[in-house]
């Protein structure tokens, strides 16, 4: 490979190397990026699913017990700890699932609590209560138990799972940061290439100009003013490698053409 072939092979695969090595560099934080996205939408997802159900199953469990407590149904003994088995099993997941388990404390604290008094009533208030005449009174011994004190657990653990659908939020605020970094990284690469590109690319210009461009120029006037009217054929600059043997080959077809006309 001759020496101009070469500076112009060199030049443009530089560039090509530095586009291919760029891209890959952002392809791969792009990549690590669509996938904490990923993650954290799936994780929010998750979160809300296991939330629903407990809300779902804490309110099946509260209107058992109002049925129960208040109007003395019997019938909602089972569905009510159903209810309760259901809240308790979907916590469970939550805990084995969660990243951060803190969040999940007050929740398992509020359904701890639930459980007692459920279970508490069940054993002792319902089947006391059963044949009394007072039970299908809304104002009898259940409704007051209801509102006095189940009430305010229920309302309990409900703002607990509330609190645990939006813990998700708080644990995005430092995984969007690391999401913004990861997102500078991956646009990095390509501006540094670009910056460098244009450098690679001004410098080529530059030196294709120099020494290329610029002596071809002077050397097809320099041949054109000898054609034309006899002009001594030279041509002056810093002339390398085959610009500097075109040149020269010029120069012994001029001096050939002149032996051979005298």
């Amino acid at each position: 490979m001759t020496g101009l072939r070469k500076r112009v092979t060199v030049g443009f695969l530089s560039i090509v190397c530095l586009l291919f090595f760029s891209g890959m560099v952002s392809f791969l934080e792009l990549s690590l990026l669509s996938r904490d996205t990923g993650e954290i939408l799936k994780a929010n997802k998750r979160n809300i699913e296991l939330a629903k159900e407990m809300l779902d199953a804490a309110h099946e469990q509260n209107i058992a017990l109002i049925r129960l407590s208040v109007f003395g149904d019997r019938s909602c003994d089972s569905l009510c700890r159903k209810s309760m088995e259901r809240l308790e099993n979907t916590l469970l997941v939550a805990q084995s699932e969660a990243l951060e388990k803190s969040f999940l404390d007050s929740l398992a604290f509020a359904t701890t609590e639930l459980r007692l008094v459920t279970d508490n009533y069940l054993a002792f208030g319902g089947a006391a209560r059963a044949d009394s005449p007072a039970a299908l009174r809304p104002d009898s011994l259940g409704g007051r138990w209801y509102s006095e004190e189940y009430q305010a657990l229920y309302g309990r653990l409900t703002a607990a799972i509330k609190s645990y659908m939006t813990s998700t939020q708080s644990s995005l605020v430092p995984r969007a940061e690391q999401m913004k970094k990861n997102a500078y990284r991956a646009v990095t690469p390509v501006l540094i290439s670009l910056v460098v590109m244009i450098a690679i690319v001004l410098m080529l210009f530059y030196f294709m100009s120099i020494y290329c461009v610029t002596p071809i120029e002077r050397m097809n006037k320099g041949l054109g003013d000898w054609l034309s009217f006899r002009v001594p054929f030279a041509v002056k600059g810093d002339l390398k490698d085959e610009v500097l043997e075109l040149k020269e080959k010029i120069e012994s077809l001029i001096n050939i053409s002149k032996q051979t006309k005298s």
